[in-house]
């Protein structure tokens, strides 16, 4: 019996390195991108311009969203600050939706782990998704709900990654693009995003691996096309997008984190809707729930919940029902993410370059005496959400 287990327990964790390995050049490249955009985007001046729910302001705090981390803990603390500095729920909404998934690094990972299908799926749904959410907080968080949210947030009850979500690395000056990213400022704050985006969300990632790779290891693929009803096309349509969010609740596994579980389940059988419904839903996990109490308190949690199920839900409905006729779902149900060794192959050379290109950044984060940030990323702000700036990107 305990060979067993242990055997059970080695397929498992070899399957999640594998997978690990698989994805590791495009997370890298992901976060280096991620890291330049956010270094030379200047936001704070923005804000001013999502007061209200209105299609323009949706569509500024939708566009700052897609320019920023992947954490989905930052992003909510973040979407929590923009609504106490003035912002609409639904903006700050907004925002905090495209902050998880419109950026490019979970782009990178859905093209490279499940094909470029999925990721135009994301970049599709994921705007279908915010016009959803803005239209059910104009309808359903407004009154008494809102202001007493308002008062709730006005509290300043911390929740996770308050101190990642405050602050402010990017470079200012009137230079252009290149002059700012190439300077020695610039490289810094590209640096001190890498890492600091790294290490908000390294958890999920491990997390999202070990979870994927136990459904490789241990789930029969037979049990997961009972679920996902994979011999009942109609029924598959009308159910997978359903289970899809509440998988992802219950797995505690957010922003890029998901992406490889997401591909088990695909090979499982879920229905193209469901997988995006699945991925969509990293701000609706146990955890992030719960902050929401805190942060705009029960009532108000459990309609944003609400309404972001919902949202996700419809938005894999849409998204099916758009690439169905036009011939975009994929048939290939036996996605590679799983490796028997190591081989030298593209990946592995690939793997090479970019930990080459991280091992730099790190060197510059570390020699550019950033290293304190690590201990304040999980803290409470100082001045009531505001941006907190490091003094090597000033």
């Amino acid at each position: 019996m305990t060979m067993f287990v242990l055997r059970a327990m080695g397929d498992a964790l070899a399957a999640a390195g594998s997978m690990g390995w698989e994805i590791l050049w495009p997370l890298i490249l992901g976060f280096t991108l991620s890291g330049v955009i956010q270094a030379v985007v200047r936001t704070e001046a923005i804000t001013r311009l999502m007061q209200d729910d209105s299609p323009r302001a949706i569509s500024v705090a939708t566009g700052l969203g897609a320019l920023s981390s992947s954490c989905s803990y930052a992003a909510v603390a973040l979407a929590r600050a923009l609504f106490r500095k003035g912002a609409s729920l639904s903006s700050a909404m907004a925002f905090e939706v495209a902050s998880t998934n419109l950026v490019v690094e979970l782009g990178l990972i859905l093209a490279f782990v499940m094909g470029w299908q999925f990721t135009v799926a994301e970049f599709v749904g994921g705007p279908i998704m915010i016009i959803l959410i803005a239209l059910g907080f104009r309808l359903w968080m407004r009154g008494r709900i809102l202001d007493a949210a308002r008062d709730q947030a006005d509290r300043g009850l911390a929740g996770s990654m308050e101190g990642h979500a405050a602050m402010d690395m990017s470079v200012g000056g009137d230079q252009g693009f290149w002059r700012r990213l190439l300077s020695k400022p610039g490289v810094t704050s590209v640096s001190q995003y890498f890492v600091m985006d790294w290490a908000s969300v390294i958890r999920d990632i491990v997390i999202g691996l070990l979870i994927a790779g136990a459904f490789e290891a241990w789930v029969p693929k037979r049990w997961l096309q009972a679920v996902f009803l994979e011999g009942h096309p109609t029924l598959a349509f009308v159910i997978d997008p359903i289970i899809g969010p509440l998988l992802a609740m219950v797995s505690f596994v957010c922003s890029v984190g998901n992406v490889p579980l997401a591909a088990v389940l695909w090979n499982g059988g879920i229905s193209f809707g469901g997988v995006i419904s699945f991925v969509f839903a990293d701000l609706i996990i146990i955890p992030i729930i719960v902050i929401y109490r805190r942060y705009y308190g029960l009532r108000a949690a459990l309609r944003i919940t609400a309404i972001f199920y919902g949202a996700m839900v419809l938005a894999g409905y849409v998204v099916e029902l758009v690439f169905t006729p036009l011939g975009l779902i994929p048939t290939n149900r036996h996605l590679s993410i799983v490796t028997s060794s190591i081989t030298w192959n593209y990946t592995t050379w690939l793997n090479i370059a970019f930990l080459a290109v991280g091992a730099v950044l790190v060197a510059v984060f570390v020699r550019s005496g950033s290293w304190s940030m690590l201990h304040a990323m999980s803290g409470t702000p100082d001045h009531d959400d505001e941006p907190r700036h490091h003094p090597a990107t000033r």
